[in-house]
C-alpha cells in the first residue's frame, strides 16, 4: 500500500479554542492547525478575499425567516460558499439586533459574539439578551476560513418569536358545540317476513327481499346512493350484481351507484337478510336515494312495498323475475327502535364548516401586527378580504389531547385605518373525527374550535389586541355543508355571503360564539413548513364511458384535489369522484378505497363562470369522474392541484437505465404525496395513518429527497406524546387509531428513526428528545423477554411477496420469517442504539446496562435460530439472513456463510427477485452491496417480472404500491400509493450507486465517504444531495478504456473517496497526479482502489 500526505492536511496540530459550550464537532480536531486565525489575522483579512467566501442560507430552527418560534434559545445555522478548494470555516461572528437598521449599522443590541474560533455552522444556540413574545430578531453572520479569507457579512435574516408564556394568550377557545341533527333514515323501517309475527324473536333463517324501481326520464342523475344493513347480516343486489354485505345492525353498507343508473331505466333492488340464531331479533333496513340536477330526490326506503320470500329461487335478484307470488314485507318498526337503536349512515358523519368573524376599529397608524391562531381541526383566516398565508390543511396534525399547534403570520400590510374584519373558517380535519366507527375506533377530540390572538403595535408604542372570545359571531350555515379528509367536501355556492370577509357585513343573523373550556394539550408553535399547493397538472385524457359520465386521466397518481371550472343554472350540482384505478368498463374502480368516498360536490350559484376548489379535504387519485356537468366539459374543466408538506428538495438522481429513473420518480411522487404533516401510509383510503413501522430505516432515504429534519423531529414528538404512562408505544402516531399491540418492530421506530436521522443531520436533539421515552419503552417491553428472546411481533415481514396473485399475505411457510426472530433481532438492535444514545448523553452506566442485555439476547438469538449445518438462520428466508447481517447479529466467523445463504435464496429460490416485505426490505439492497454483490442488488432493482419495483412500472404504476402484486390482489388492502415497500432502495441509489454517504463517526456529512459501485448494466450515474453544509455532487461514467468521476464537496466538509480502477497509479485528478492536485489532502492505493482524502471543491478523476 502506497500513501502520500500533502502539506495541506488539516490534521496538522495547532491550538483550539471552543466557540460555545457543548461537544466539539468531529471536524474540530482537523482544523486545530488554524491557530493563526487570531483576532489580528481576522481583522487584517483582505477585502478581496471576502468575495471568494460567502455566507448563505441562514436558518433559525431549520427554517428560513420563520414567524412563530417558541424556543427560548433558538438554534442558528448557515452554509458557506467559496471559489477556492479545500475551504474550512475556522471562525464565525454572529450579530443580532432588534431592528434591521441597527444590524446594518453595526450596533447589534441583542447579541454580538465577536469572532469565535470554531468550524461549527449548525445548531448554534442563541445566547444573547432574553427574548420576549412577539419579538423579531434580525441577525447576520460572517466567517473566516483556513486560507485566511474573511467573508463579508451575510444578508440579514430574521426570526419572530411566538407566544412564550401560556398566560400570554389573552384569548379563549371559542366555537359551536353540537351540530344540526337530521334523521337521515326517518322514512325507512326495519322489515322482515310477515310469517314471523314476532320478528324480535325470529327463528334462524334467511329471507330474500326485492323492489322494482323505475327512474324518471329526462332528469340527469348527479348522485345515487344505496345503503343498507341487517341483523345478523344483510347483502345488497342491483339487477343481479352483488354489492356486498354488512353484519353490523348499527352501521350501513354504503354503495355509490351514480354511474350505474340511467334515467328512464328500470332496476330491481335486492336484499338478503340472514338470522343466525333462533329467538333473536331479525330485520333489514335501507334505502336508495337518487338526486337529480333539479327537483326533489327519489327516495326508495325499506317498507311494506318490498316483496319477500323465505326461500331462494333462481334469478330472484334479476329484473325479469316474476315476484307476484311473493308476499309484502312486514314492517317491524322505525329506525331507532330497540334493540338496535340508531343506525349510522354516511351522512351522520358530516359536519358543516364553522364560520366566525369579528369587526374592530383602528384609529392610529400601525407599525407592526402579528397574528397567532390555532384552528382545530383545520382553518383558513382572512383579514379585510385577503387570505392570511398560503398554507392549506393547517395546522399540523398532532396528538391533540397532549399537544396542539398554532401558526403565526405578520399581517401589518392587511390592516387599514378605520373598520377591519377578521374572519375564520373552521374545518373538521382529524380533530372532529367523522369516521369514529371505522376500524380500530378512530378517536374524536370534539367539535372544531378556535384560539386567536392578534397583536397590533402602533407607531406611538401603544398596543391593540384582538382575541377570540364571546364577542365573535359564528354560524354553520355557510356554503361548506360537509367536509371530511376521507370523504370529500360538499359546497353549495348559493349559500355564499357576498362581502362577508370585509367590514360592514351584516352578521346579526349569526349567533355569539360559545366560549369553550381550556384545552388540556400543550400549545406550541408549529415547527414545520406548512402544507401548500406546490404544482398543478392538466389532464392528459378525457373519456365518456357512459352518457353524462366523464373520466379524466391526469397521467400520474397524485395527492391533492381538483379545481373545477363550470358555468350553469343555479342549483345544479356537479360531482367529482377520485380514484387510483379504472375498471374494465372504463369507470372508476373505488374498491380499494374501502370506506373513503373521495367525493367533492359543488352546487352552482348560477352567475357566469364559477371556479371551485375544496378547502378541507384531500384525495389520492389519478382518475376523476365528473358527473352532473351542465354542458360539454373539456380538458380545461379540471386542473389537479398537488398538495403536500412544502419541504425543500434535497436531492436528484439519474442514471443510464431508464427503468431505474422511472422507479425513482415513482418513489418521489409517493413519498411527497404521503407528507400530510405526518408520514402517512397512504393518501386515498379510509386509513391515512402514521404507521411507525413504515418509516423506521426508510426515513433516512427520504432525507436524500427532501429536507425532512424538522418534519421527522415533529413526528418523533407525536410518537412520544402518544406513549402511555406504562411505557407502551402505539403502532400508529398520532394515535388516531389507538392500536397499542406491544409488538417490537413498529415501536422500534422510536429508536431507529432518531439514529438514522442523526446520521443524516447531526442534530443531537433527535436523540435527546426521544431518549427518556425510549428508555420507558425498553423497560416496559423487557417484561416480555423470556430466555433471551422476545415473542412480541404482530405483523411479521409485512407484505412479503405472496405465492398467489390474489393474496394479500403469503401463506407459504417458506416465504414467512419467524416472528420471534424478527422481534428479537429488532430488540437487540434497539438495546444497542439505546446504549449508543446513553453514551452520547453522558450516561455511561445506563449504556453498560443496555449493552449487557443486548449481549445476552444476541447469544440466545444465535443459539435459537442459527443452523450451523446449513449456514442459515431459521428457514433461510431473505429477511432471516438480512437482519443478522445488517444488524451485526451474526458472529463474524459465520457471516460469509449467512451471506451465501442469502445469495442462494435470491438466485435459486426467487430467481433474482426480491423476497422480502417491509422488514427485510429496509436493509436488503445495502446488505448485498456491503458484502460485495452490488450487481445482484441492481438485478433485483431492475426486474420487470413479479415481484419488483420494475414490475409495478411495467403495469403502469406511477407511484409505489402497497403490495408487490397490487395489480391482482384483493382490494381490501391494496393501496396504489404506499411508501413502505420502497425499503432501502433510495439509500442504495445514493449511497451505493452514486457513492454519497456520511462517513462513519461524522454525522451530517461533516466528512463524506464516497464510494460508487459501477455495476454491470450501468454506463453512468449522476446524483446530488443537499447536506447541512451544501450540495454534494457525484457523477461517474464508464468508458471502454477508463472510468471518469466528477465530484463536488461543499465547503466546511471533507471527503474520503474510493475510486474503482484497474491501475490506480495511472489515475489523474484535475489532470494531475493525485498527490499534486489542489485540494487533495491524502492519496493511497491498494489492489483496484484509489483512496483519496480531499477538501471541498470540484474534482475530475480519470483512471483506467
Amino acid at each position: 500500500m502506497r500513501s502520500v500526505r500533502t502539506d495541506a492536511d488539516p490534521a496538522a496540530p495547532g491550538p483550539w479554542t471552543p466557540a460555545v459550550p457543548g461537544r466539539r464537532s468531529a471536524l474540530g480536531k482537523w482544523i486545530r492547525y488554524a491557530g493563526f486565525v487570531c483576532a489580528g489575522v481576522w481583522l487584517s483579512a483582505s477585502p478581496g478575499a471576502a468575495g471568494a467566501l460567502r455566507v448563505v442560507d441562514l436558518r433559525c430552527e431549520g427554517r428560513s425567516n420563520p414567524c412563530g418560534v417558541d424556543q427560548q434559545a433558538p438554534r442558528l445555522s448557515w452554509r458557506i460558499e467559496s471559489d477556492h478548494p479545500n475551504v474550512l470555516q475556522t471562525a464565525y461572528h454572529i450579530q443580532a439586533a432588534s431592528r434591521p437598521d441597527l444590524l446594518l449599522a453595526g450596533r447589534p443590541d441583542l447579541w454580538d459574539t465577536g469572532p469565535c474560533s470554531s468550524d461549527q455552522s449548525l445548531y448554534l444556540p442563541y445566547q444573547g439578551r432574553p427574548l420576549g413574545s412577539h419579538q423579531t430578531v434580525w441577525w447576520r453572520v460572517r466567517v473566516w476560513d483556513n486560507h485566511g479569507c474573511a467573508s463579508a457579512w451575510s444578508q440579514p435574516a430574521s426570526w419572530t418569536m411566538g407566544i412564550l408564556d401560556p398566560d400570554g394568550w389573552r384569548a379563549h377557545w371559542i366555537g359551536l358545540e353540537g351540530r344540526e341533527t337530521t334523521n337521515w333514515l326517518a322514512e325507512t323501517h326495519w322489515i322482515w317476513h310477515p310469517q314471523v309475527p314476532r320478528a324480535l324473536e325470529a327463528p334462524a333463517g334467511t329471507n330474500w327481499f326485492r323492489r322494482v324501481v323505475t327512474l324518471p326520464a329526462g332528469r340527469r342523475i348527479v348522485r345515487a346512493i344505496f345503503e343498507y344493513t341487517g341483523d345478523n347480516e344483510c347483502r345488497g343486489w342491483l339487477n343481479g350484481r352483488d354489492l356486498g354485505a354488512r353484519n353490523n345492525p348499527r352501521r350501513v353498507k354504503w354503495n355509490d351507484l351514480t354511474t350505474r343508473l340511467v334515467p328512464g331505466q328500470t332496476y330491481v333492488l335486492g336484499l338478503t337478510g340472514r338470522n343466525e340464531q333462533d329467538g333473536k331479533p331479525a330485520g333489514v333496513v335501507g334505502r336508495l336515494v337518487v338526486e337529480f340536477d333539479s327537483g326533489p330526490p327519489l327516495v326508495v326506503p325499506t317498507d311494506a312495498h318490498w316483496k319477500v320470500s323465505d326461500r331462494e329461487e333462481p334469478g330472484w335478484q334479476e329484473l325479469n323475475f316474476d315476484d307476484r307470488h311473493w308476499q309484502n314485507a312486514q314492517v317491524v318498526g322505525p329506525v331507532g327502535m330497540d334493540p338496535w337503536g340508531p343506525v349510522w349512515t354516511a351522512e351522520d358523519r358530516t359536519l358543516p364548516a364553522r364560520y366566525l368573524r369579528k369587526e374592530f376599529a383602528l384609529d392610529r397608524p400601525v407599525r407592526r401586527a402579528l397574528l397567532h391562531w390555532s384552528g382545530l381541526g383545520l382553518s383558513e383566516v382572512y383579514l379585510n378580504g385577503r387570505r392570511v398565508g398560503d398554507a392549506v390543511l393547517s395546522p399540523a396534525l398532532s396528538q391533540y389531547d397532549r399537544r396542539v399547534y398554532y401558526v403565526s403570520h405578520e399581517v401589518t400590510d392587511l390592516l387599514r385605518r378605520g373598520r377591519n374584519a377578521l374572519v375564520v373558517i373552521l374545518g373538521n380535519g382529524r380533530f372532529y373525527a367523522d369516521r369514529s366507527r371505522v376500524y380500530a375506533g378512530t378517536i374524536s377530540f370534539g367539535f372544531p374550535r378556535l384560539l386567536l390572538h392578534l397583536r397590533i403595535e402602533h407607531t406611538d408604542d401603544s398596543v391593540t389586541e384582538i382575541v377570540s372570545d364571546e364577542t365573535w359571531r359564528i354560524t354553520d350555515q355557510g356554503p361548506i355543508r360537509a367536509n371530511s379528509e376521507f370523504d370529500g367536501e360538499a359546497y353549495d355556492a348559493r349559500r355564499e355571503w357576498p362581502g362577508w370577509t370585509e367590514p360592514g357585513f351584516d352578521d346579526t343573523g349569526w349567533q355569539p360564539a360559545q366560549r369553550l373550556a381550556p384545552w388540556p394539550g400543550t400549545l406550541q408553535a408549529q415547527p414545520i413548513e406548512p402544507i401548500r399547493v406546490t404544482q398543478q397538472l392538466a389532464p392528459v385524457g378525457l373519456t365518456q364511458p357512459r352518457p353524462g359520465v366523464w373520466i379524466y386521466d391526469f397521467g400520474q397518481n397524485l395527492v391533492g384535489w381538483c379545481r373545477l371550472r363550470v358555468r350553469g343554472p343555479a342549483g345544479t350540482t356537479v360531482q367529482l369522484r377520485h380514484a387510483e384505478r379504472l375498471g374494465p368498463d372504463g369507470l372508476l374502480d373505488m374498491a380499494n378505497l374501502r370506506g373513503a368516498r373521495q367525493t367533492d360536490r359543488y352546487t352552482l350559484r348560477g352567475s357566469g363562470w364559477e371556479v371551485y376548489e375544496p378547502r378541507f379535504t384531500y384525495h389520492g387519485f389519478r382518475y376523476v369522474e365528473l358527473t352532473g356537468y351542465p354542458g360539454q366539459p373539456d380538458l380545461r374543466t379540471l386542473t389537479a392541484c398537488v398538495v403536500h408538506d412544502d419541504l425543500r428538495p434535497a436531492g436528484d438522481f439519474a442514471c443510464s437505465y431508464p427503468l431505474l429513473n422511472r422507479i425513482y420518480q415513482n418513489v418521489v411522487w409517493g413519498v411527497r404525496g404521503n407528507y400530510r404533516s405526518i408520514p402517512t401510509d397512504c393518501p386515498q383510503r379510509d386509513e391515512r395513518q402514521g404507521w411507525l413501522g413504515d418509516r423506521s430505516e426508510e426515513c433516512a432515504g427520504e432525507a436524500y429527497l427532501f429536507d425532512v429534519a424538522n418534519f421527522y423531529r415533529k413526528w418523533m414528538q407525536d410518537i412520544v406524546d402518544a406513549q402511555r404512562p406504562s411505557g407502551s408505544v402505539p403502532d400508529v402516531a398520532p394515535a388516531y387509531w389507538p392500536i397499542y399491540s406491544d409488538n417490537v418492530t413498529w415501536p422500534s421506530t422510536l429508536l431507529i428513526a432518531p439514529h438514522v436521522l442523526y446520521r443524516q443531520y447531526a442534530d443531537e436533539r433527535f436523540i435527546a428528545e426521544t431518549y427518556p421515552a425510549a428508555v420507558r419503552w425498553i423497560r416496559y417491553m423487557s417484561q416480555f423477554v423470556t430466555n433471551g428472546l422476545v415473542h412480541r411481533d404482530s405483523y411479521g415481514d409485512w407484505c412479503v411477496p405472496p405465492e398467489d396473485p390474489t393474496l394479500i399475505h403469503s401463506r407459504d411457510p417458506a416465504r414467512r420469517t419467524h416472528p420471534t426472530l424478527i422481534a428479537t433481532a429488532y430488540f437487540i438492535h434497539d438495546l444497542r442504539l439505546l446504549a449508543r444514545f446513553a453514551r452520547m448523553l453522558g450516561r455511561e452506566d445506563e449504556a453498560r446496562d443496555w449493552d449487557h442485555q443486548a449481549g445476552q439476547m444476541q447469544a440466545a438469538f444465535h443459539q435459537r435460530f442459527y443452523d450451523p449445518e446449513r449456514g442459515q438462520y431459521d428457514n433461510g428466508t431473505q429477511t432471516s439472513s438480512v437482519l443478522p447481517l445488517a444488524l451485526d447479529l451474526a458472529p463474524e466467523r459465520e457471516r460469509s456463510r449467512v451471506f451465501a445463504s442469502l445469495v442462494r435464496n435470491i438466485e435459486e429460490v426467487t430467481r433474482g427477485h426480491i423476497g422480502t416485505g417491509l422488514i427485510g426490505g429496509q436493509h436488503l439492497m445495502r446488505t448485498l452491496t456491503r458484502f460485495g454483490r452490488a450487481d445482484l442488488a441492481f438485478r433485483i432493482a431492475t426486474q420487470t417480472e413479479y415481484p419488483g419495483w420494475g414490475y409495478m412500472v411495467r403495469q403502469g404504476a406511477t407511484t409505489i404500491w402497497e403490495l408487490w402484486n397490487g395489480d391482482t390482489a384483493d382490494p381490501a388492502m391494496n393501496s396504489g400509493n404506499h411508501v413502505m415497500l420502497v425499503g432501502d432502495l433510495v439509500l442504495w441509489l445514493y449511497e451505493c450507486l452514486a457513492g454519497i454517504a456520511p462517513a462513519e463517526g461524522a454525522p451530517g456529512f461533516k466528512e463524506l465517504h464516497m464510494r460508487p459501485h459501477p455495476v454491470p448494466g450501468l454506463a453512468w450515474v449522476k446524483a446530488r444531495r443537499l447536506t447541512p453544509y451544501g450540495w454534494v455532487h457525484s457523477e461517474w461514467r464508464r468508458h471502454a478504456d477508463r472510468f471518469e468521476w466528477e465530484v463536488e464537496v461543499p465547503p466546511n466538509s471533507l471527503a474520503r473517496l474510493e475510486v474503482p480502477t484497474r491501475a490506480p497509479e495511472q489515475a489523474r485528478v484535475n489532470g494531475l497526479a493525485p498527490h499534486e492536485a489542489p485540494g487533495v489532502l491524502q492519496s493511497a492505493h491498494e489492489a483496484q482502489t484509489l483512496q483519496l482524502r480531499v477538501g471541498s471543491g470540484r474534482y475530475h478523476i480519470v483512471c483506467p
